[in-house]
Order: structure tokens, then sequence, then C-alpha cells
């Protein structure tokens, strides 16, 4: 026992030591330690004082004391300062693990580890280059947010505003055991999250009346490009036109026209009675059900047409309206698209949320994005598991289908616990009453006799014929009402669930144009008809399954939430040492504003003044971003890493055919690249080459320069990681990146591993022309089990005109150039995930330009510090050139196949047995683990004495008393 409480003293002593280091002001006299017995703390530091002799709770020991203290100009300075909550390493600590790893300091260290040619000298920042405290942060968030205006929105095309029901807000949305989590690779510690994602799979399903279903992609407008390119693959590629009805939301219409061009498809908007099929040409077709216009129209005919020329049909749909329409799949669709946007996720100024994409199971292995199925563990019982499907470009590369890397996980298991919790014969109710609440509307604008209403089916939307759409809109928005403008002659009011009659009376007089309106929306409701006809009234039952019956009280859905939630470790749990992936801290103060109804509640095509909080945090995350990557300028639109990957490269595709150079379709990429590389450079229509590696893991400079030179006329880019994916600061990568440029290449750098470069290097000045940079890995955006992610791109000055465009809600500001366009639209919002942008913005205010290059280095030192505890029992793969690693490592298991029979799988494995996230396995090499530790793990310390948990001073004193 006295061993025990010496050491746990010394411990406890160490703790203040190193509190008193960090600190001190050399007027300050020394720390004294009550009842410390001299021979327990005499030799661990000049800082601690035994004068047992000093009371110092008596009122002479504490005047003789404040005679000779002086309070430091530090000792006023605020407390909640971010960085050290983040940054995990203590001075001592770095010290310590710098000298274990054979360096004096840890910038030592990092001197060795990043090349010389690249290091910057430093960073800063023009606005929060010293770092906002927490507080200070979310005074600025509320400032922000005042500035937004959250009007009542009718605005619809496909974003509604919907109740979040608050047992999901707290338990999931702002729980960090749903939002910390990873992908679901290890099915053993993830059967809470996937059996919540069946669940979301289950009601795609039941309500398109289709098989099969993936577990989220990232929105309505890139699911309905998905099912485009799914078309394209039926007809093996013979068919090369795709025609989108009229009737589509035109974001959906733009983003299809983006990537059409880089399959060579050919890509027609035809109204629906205008649609052809003569050519023969034809592989796809996309409607709308209902339309962008609010319609409902019966596809019967329509598909029976097109499946009559080999045509298939791709029908984008409502969730809420398929409770009471009849599902597509009894219609005929071949796959059926959409968001789950308005089952409980709200608008967020247009994201994340949840998209899906459902078909029959002929056409499952052609589906993008991931499938959750019912499998059995080894002892025969039912268990979930995470089918990769065209996920799998590691393997197949530029043959992949698709480069979706990620889903909308989170958003997805809020969508099913709302489905959950209402139950079909809630969802019912819900869409019954924004039916009739619509249909009221209807019914008072005949009777006022001020405007022509559309005579068609309708179920949310109502489309109205007036003289003046312009000044109608204009009157609504002075009374705080949102309405889309088609044209000069239509407006449409679309309702959901949070419309009420009120709303509805508010309308009547924005219509009336001040006349009286001699009734109210409640007295017209015993008039109301249901507009929906009987051909196309849903008579099929959805959600049968008892989970969707059986949790409809706020205590027992709680109860099924944590039940999940204990199957699944997150990093609440445990670390998440995946490389390649960076789990590290998602703080609390950067999540709070993603609840507040003043980023949540705005329609992503409200007027832009409406929301000017967003949009200066967009300009000062954007000049942020800026310096921390060496770019000029910011797209937000990517709302992916694989999407900001493909829009990246679309980039570079339109400055290549601004200057005539239309045959640049060539792009070099390297072996140890990231798989979704080469499948984002097939979607662009280029031609892939592959460079290998050294026998270090490094890119083959050689290799490069005659692959660029062979190809001068063709060179469009190069793709590359950096660091690279095998975990070193490759010394080359300068000379690569000329090597490019000379011979008329774009250097596009992939950003996964950006966290090992910010403060120390960065993209714009290693040589890059555009990065993407990964959100959700280096500035903290969680990974939600699986999604959101964030995936923004930086361009050099020359590629800044050819950023995303939208054709809703201008994104410009940049100068367009003469003979130059943007390079299209790449998500359905103007500024893709906006909601989640407010969390990687405070993570950067808050750190500072000093925080993050003190990340970068402490990320780089406990990657080093726990390879060299591990390099005598386990290889390390690749080192840099003065032996040291990046952020990452990767360690190699395959010897203990011929010694011992065990593959890296068994590791794995017997990690999750202890509690352990296991490490990413076998990428970028088969049969090793991959190791990234991230800044904000703490070196572990042992503490024998479990009982020390309140309070250091008393709980010590007491030990020792005893």
């Amino acid at each position: 026992m006295e061993r025990a409480r010496r050491l746990a003293y010394r411990g406890i002593v160490k703790r203040l030591v190193n509190d008193a280091k960090r600190h001190r002001n050399p007027d300050t006299p020394h720390l004294v330690v009550p009842h410390a017995p001299a021979r327990y703390v005499s030799s661990l530091s000049p800082f601690v004082s035994t004068h047992r002799s000093v009371n110092p709770t008596s009122a002479a020991a504490f005047g003789r004391h404040q005679q000779t203290r002086s309070i430091s100009v530090d000792a006023l300075k605020p407390g909640d300062t971010f960085p050290r909550r983040h940054n995990s390493a203590t001075p001592d600590e770095q010290s310590y693990m710098a000298k274990f790893c054979g360096y004096d300091h840890i910038d030592s260290l990092v001197d060795a580890t990043v090349p010389k040619s690249i290091r910057l000298g430093s960073m800063k920042f023009s606005k929060f280059d010293d770092g906002l405290t927490e507080s200070q942060m979310i005074q600025h968030m509320v400032d922000l947010a005042s500035k937004n205006k959250v009007f009542k929105s009718f605005i619809g095309m496909g974003y509604y505003n919907t109740h979040v029901p608050t047992v999901i807000i707290r338990n999931i949305l702002e729980n960090p055991a749903w939002y910390t989590q990873y992908t679901p690779y290890q099915a053993e510690i993830s059967q809470g999250r996937l059996e919540s994602l069946l669940n979301f799979q289950t009601v795609i399903t039941d309500l398109t009346g289709l098989p099969m279903s993936n577990a989220s992609l990232l929105d309505e407008g890139t699911a309905a490009a998905e099912a485009m390119a799914m078309c394209n693959n039926i007809q093996k590629g013979k068919k090369k036109t795709f025609v989108i009805a009229s009737n589509c939301h035109p974001q959906t219409i733009d983003i299809c026209k983006t990537r059409a061009g880089g399959f060579e498809l050919n890509l027609v908007t035809a109204d629906l009675k205008d649609v052809d099929y003569s050519s023969g040409d034809v592989c796809g077709v996309l409607v709308q059900y209902p339309g962008t216009e609010g319609e409902v129209l019966d596809y019967a005919e329509f598909v029976k047409n097109a499946h009559a020329h080999g045509v298939k049909v791709v029908m984008a749909t409502d969730l809420l309206a398929l409770t009471v329409l009849k599902p597509p799949g009894e219609l005929g669709a071949d796959i059926v698209v959409g968001s789950a946007q308005r089952f409980g996720v709200p608008m967020g100024y247009g994201g994340p949320h949840a998209a899906f994409l459902a078909t029959s199971q002929e056409y499952k292995r052609m589906m993008p994005g991931r499938i959750i199925g019912v499998s059995v563990d080894s002892s025969g019982k039912p268990a979930l598991r995470m089918a990769m499907q065209t996920r799998e470009q590691h393997i197949r590369r530029d043959k992949a289908t698709s480069n979706i890397c990620t889903a909308q996980a989170l958003l997805a298991n809020m969508a099913a616990m709302y489905a959950v919790y209402h139950g079909p014969a809630g969802l019912k109710s819900i869409a019954q009453r924004v039916h009739g609440l619509a249909g009221a509307f209807s019914l008072g604008l005949k009777k006022l006799g001020v405007a022509e209403v559309q005579e068609l089916p309708f179920f949310d939307t109502v489309k109205i014929k007036c003289s003046d759409a312009h000044a109608i809109a204009d009157a609504a928005t002075k009374s705080e009402i949102n309405l889309r403008v088609v044209d000069s002659n239509t407006i449409t009011a679309s309702f959901d669930e949070t419309t009420t009659l009120d709303d509805v009376d508010k309308l009547f007089k924005v219509f009336a144009s001040g006349k009286p309106v001699p009734f109210t929306a409640e007295s017209l409701a015993p008039e109301v008809q249901n507009a929906i006809p009987s051909s196309l009234t849903r008579e099929t039952p959805y959600l049968t399954h008892p989970i969707f019956n059986m949790y409809h009280t706020e205590h027992e859905l709680l109860r099924y939430i944590h039940k999940l939630q204990n199957k699944d470790l997150s990093l609440c749990h445990s670390m998440i040492p995946l490389g390649s992936c960076t789990m590290k801290l998602n703080a609390t103060t950067e999540m709070m504003p993603v609840s507040w109804p003043s980023f949540t509640d705005i329609h992503p095509f409200a007027p832009v003044e409406q929301a000017q909080g967003y949009q200066e945090m967009f300009q000062n995350l954007g000049d942020l971003l800026c310096t921390v990557t060496g770019f000029d300028s910011i797209s937000f639109q990517p709302n992916a890493g694989a999407s900001g990957e493909y829009a990246g490269l679309m980039v570079i595709r339109a400055y290549h055919m601004s200057r005539g150079d239309h045959h640049r379709n060539v792009c070099i990429i390297p072996v140890s690249a990231h798989g979704t590389n080469p499948a984002s450079a097939a979607m662009c229509g280029m031609k892939i080459i592959t460079v290998g590696t050294d026998a270090k893991g490094n890119i083959n400079v050689e290799e490069v320069k005659k692959a660029a030179e062979d190809n001068k006329d063709k060179l469009a880019a190069l793709m590359v990681t950096y660091p690279s994916t095998h975990g070193v600061y490759e010394e080359g990568i300068d000379e690569i990146c000329n090597i490019i440029h000379e011979n008329g290449g774009q250097v596009y750098m992939d950003g996964a591993n950006m966290n090992a470069q910010v403060g120390l290097t960065s993209p714009g000045f290693i040589g890059a022309d555009v990065c993407h940079l990964n959100l959700h890995k280096t500035f903290c955006i969680p990974h939600g089990g699986g999604g959101p992610g964030m995936g923004p791109i930086g361009v050099k000055k020359h590629l800044a005109p050819f950023l995303p465009s939208h054709p809703v809600i201008s994104t410009g500001g940049i100068p367009q150039p003469e003979n130059t366009e943007p390079m299209g639209t790449i998500a359905a919002a103007p500024w893709g995930s906006a909601l989640i942008l407010p969390i990687s913005y405070s993570y950067i205010a808050m750190m500072g330009s000093g925080g993050l290059t003190d990340a970068s280095k402490i990320a780089i030192l406990n990657a080093n510090y726990m390879a060299k505890r591990l390099e005598k029992h386990y290889p390390v793969l690749f080192r840099g050139a003065n032996g040291t690693v990046a952020h990452e490592f990767i360690i190699d298991l395959r010897g203990f196949k011929n010694t011992a029979g065990l593959e890296a799988e068994d590791v794995a494995k017997r990690l999750m047995d202890y509690g352990f996230h296991a490490p990413t396995m076998s990428f970028p090499v088969s049969g090793t683990l991959m190791i990234e530790p991230t800044e904000s793990e703490s070196k572990v310390y042992i503490l024998i004495c479990k009982s020390l948990t309140d309070s250091f001073f008393s709980q010590c004193i007491n030990l020792m008393d005893k």
C-alpha cells in the first residue's frame, strides 16, 4: 500500500508541476504542496516547495504570501482557451515523447520529418489568428445567427421544414455516441447503427415499392446522377442519350448535365409529352413524382412506353407523399431516388440530408453506395453486416461504377428514427394534414378569385397563375413568407409538417392584396376535397415490421436509441486510430450551433439577404481555408470527399476546354493513391495511367516523368496524395509538380492527409493547382457513423472562374473571363451541406494559426512515438528520408501468417475484443495495419489508485493521512 500511495501521489504532483510549468511567471512564488513528505517530492521539480511549517489556511501565512506575490498578465487572460483542450500532449509530454524518438524537441522531430524544400516559414490569419476562446466563439456564432432571418418557407423544390422530434435531436444529432462513430467496416462493434440503417433501408423499400435500397447517398440531385450512370451501365454504354423531363427540380437537371459531360452522354431535357425514343439511343429517362411544380401524374402508360423502347425509367420522388400516393414500383419504375430530408432532418440551408436510391434485385450489383444486409455470426445467430458494392474502388479502381466513398449515415439514422417514432399511421396522418392544408389554400384562392389555380392533382404544392408573380412574392416577403417564383406569371406554394392554419390565413391576405378575406382556412376545412385521384391513391401497406409499431412514446424511443447506441463503439468509448481517416475530437463547442434554429430552419433557396450570417461565415471560412491551403478561391459546394475529387478534376477539365485543349484527357495516378482517385478520374472521362512506387513506398519520380513526357500533348492532370498514403512526406513532391506543369498538366492534390500539412506546408505552396479538403477529417466535422462529410475545393487563381455554379442561387463573386464557363453544378444546394460548416469554422477560429500548426506537429509526434513503441515488435513498413513517419504509419503483419498462421484480420478482431477500434486494415498494402493516433489523443497515464477522481488536493491529503 505504501508503494501504491507513493506512486499515486507522485502522479498527482507531476500533474500539478506540469500545470505550474505551463502557467509559471518569473515573478510568482514556488507552488506549495501541503502535507507533502519531502522524500516524495524533493527531486521532482524546482517549482515545488515543501515548507510544511507554513499553514496556507492561516491568516499570517496568507498575508506573507500576499506581500511577495504579484499577479501576472497571463493570470488575467481567459481560461477557456481551446487549443489546450484539443491538442492533447502537454509540453512535458512532448519533450518526453520527442526524446523517446531520438530528438531533443518536437520541432527537431518535425524538421527531420517534413522536407525543408516545402516548409512554410509561418502561417498567419487575417482574422482569428490568436484564436477565440470557447465562450467568445459561442458569442460570435450567436452574432452570426442573429444576421440570419428565418422566414416561413413555402419554396419546396425538395426542401421542407419539419418538426425534428426533440428526443432525436438530443439523443442522436447532439449525442457523440452517434455522431463520432466511424463507417461500420467492423460489424462487430457497429450492430446498433447497422440496425438503424437497416431500418432506413426498410423505410425506403416499403415506401418506394422496390426491393433494394442503399443506406443513403449525398442528396437528391447527385442520387439522380448516380441513377443516370446506372442506366448507362445497364446498357453497357451502348446507348448514349439520357432524357430528363422538364418537371424535375432545376438543381437535379443541372447536376445531371454536369455528370453527363464526363460520361460523354447526350443529355436532353424535354416536356413529358415530347419525350422521343425513336433514335434508339436512349438509355434512360428521369421524371419527378410529384413534379417540381406540384403536379401528380399517372406514369403507368409513360413507363410502359419507355420499356417498350428498351429505356429504363428513373423516378425522383418524395417519401412523405408516398405514404398516400401509389408507390413508384407499382407504376413500373426501374430506379427511384429522392431525399429523406423531410423525415425529421432540418433544412440547414441545404444539408446534410440523407438521399436514397432504390431499385430491383436485377441491378443490385450496380447500385452506388452501401447496403446493410442480414447475416449470421460465428455462433449462428442473426447479425448485420455492410455490403460494400461499388464502394470497392480500391479493387476495381477506374472500372468502379461509382466513386461514392461516404454516405449520410447520421441523417439516415435520424430519418429512420423519425419513421420509427411516428410509425405508419403517424406518417400518414402528417401527410394527410399537409395535403389538407394545401387543399384549403387552393380552395381559398379559388373563392378569392384573385389567381388561377392549377387543376392537376397535387399533394403538397399548389401552382398559381397570376398577373405579377414578383409583386406577390415581394408582398409575401414583407409578411416574412418565402414563395417560389417560377416565372413572371407563375408562383408555387409548398406546404409541410410545420405549416399551420394561421400560416394559410396569412397567405390569403398576401394574395388578397389588402382586400378583406371573408373566410379562414379553418372554416374551409369541411369543403376541402382530396385532390389525389383514386387511381393514384396508395393501397399497399408499409412499415409493417414490429420496429415501426412499438416505439411511439418518448420513453420507448429513448430506450430503443440507447439500446442500439450501447452496441456500438464511438469516440466516447475508445480511440479510433484509423490511418487515412483521421478520427479526432469533435468538440462540443464546435457542434452547438448545428441545432440552433437560426441555422437549421433556412431554405437553401431563400433570398441571400435572409442568410447574411451564413454568408459572412462562408466568407470568413473561405479566407481561412485559402490561407491554410495556399489557394486563392474556395467552393463549398462538394458535400463529400469523393465529390470534391470529382469537382476538382472537372474544374481542371473545364480549364483545359476553355483553352481549346479538348484532347487533354490523360490523368496520371500513383498506385499508392486513394482508391476513389481512379474512379473519380474515370467519371470525368479521363484516361488513367498508373505509375508505381519505389522500394521505400515513394512515388517513382522517373516513372512520373516518363508518363508525363510520353503524354505531354494529352496530359490533363496528376492526382497525388500528400503526405503519401504510405504515411511519408515524400522528398520529391515539388519536383513531381514541376514535371506535370512543364508538360501542360495540372496538379490535383487529394486533401485526405491535409491534417499533416496545416501550418507546416500547403498544397498551393508545394505546387498543386487544386485540392479538396475532407472537413470531416482535418477540420473536425464528425463522421456520424459513415457520414456526413464535406469536400470543398480550393484552387489557384487561374482555375477560380471554373468553380461550381448553381441554377437557382448564384454562387458567384468570381469574374468570368471571356469564353469561360463554370464547370457546372456538383450538389443540389449552392453551398453543399452548409449546416455542418459551423463545426469546421469554429474549430479553425478557436485554434488560431498557432494552435493549428501545433496540431500538425503533435499529430506527427504522436505517430512517431507510437511507431517507435511498436517497431521492436512489428516492422514499420515505410519511413521518410530521416527514418521518421508522417501523421500515420503502417505496420507489417504479413510475417505472422507464416510464423503463427495469423492474418491482419485476426489482429483487428482481437483488438475489438479488448474494446479498441482496429486501425485501417490491409490498405494501402494487404496484410498491414495503418495507424493514426491524431493530435487529440492523450499520452496514457496509468493511475494505480482509482479513487482519486474528485479533487487532486483533497484525495491526496486523505490518502497520505491514512
